[in-house]
């Protein structure tokens, strides 16, 4: 219902009428700005403005304190819930040996478990770069491998230099497709 982050509060609010709403939502109707702050007072109640750019602006009759540490406790409350992904990035070059490679799997299949998406990067040097089939060759190889904990998000594709890749942990799509079909059936 809010939408500033600074509401006008009593003295304040500078505008003739305002439409005014009591404590539990129910509409007062349109009154001068004097007997709306009068009311406030006697309710020992703060008078904020909650809509300002309605005509006439809507005021209401709360508790502005502890509406303000209502506020701040839903909002740690909603960054708790988020979820920062991170991007991991793995190199390599298209002529890596295979137990280094394996090395390489290894650590992308770790960041991929802990959640994070990772990058997977093929870097090429002087002539290796007109055989861009070795990279993507490597690519495959990696998504084969960690087919079980991943999906592709970006296919390879040649970058200047460098073939990039990115895949994503399979839990993650899992619950997309999920949250999608809970909307569906909504």
């Amino acid at each position: 219902m809010l939408i500033s982050k600074d509401w006008r509060v009593n003295e304040e609010i500078r505008v003739k009428e305002v439409r005014l709403v009591s404590e539990d939502g129910e509409q007062l109707g349109i009154v001068p700005i004097r007997e709306a702050l009068a009311l406030a007072e006697e309710k020992n109640l703060d008078l904020v403005e909650v809509a300002p750019s309605a005509k006439p602006s809507v005021c209401r009759l709360m508790d502005y304190g502890k509406f303000k540490f209502e506020q701040s406790k839903r909002e740690k409350e909603s960054r708790k819930k988020q979820k920062i992904v991170s991007i991991k990035e793995v190199k390599m070059r298209p002529n890596i040996e295979e137990h280094d490679f394996q090395v390489k799997a290894k650590n992308a299949r770790k960041f991929l478990s802990a959640g994070d998406k990772l990058k997977f990067t093929i870097m090429f040097r002087g002539r290796q770069v007109t055989h861009p089939e070795l990279g993507e060759k490597l690519c495959i190889q990696l998504a084969k491998e960690l087919s079980d904990i991943s999906t592709v998000e970006k296919h390879p594709k040649l970058e200047g230099r460098n073939m990039v890749m990115i895949l994503v942990p399979r839990l993650d799509i899992d619950k997309t497709e999920k949250d999608k079909s809970d909307k569906k059936e909504d």
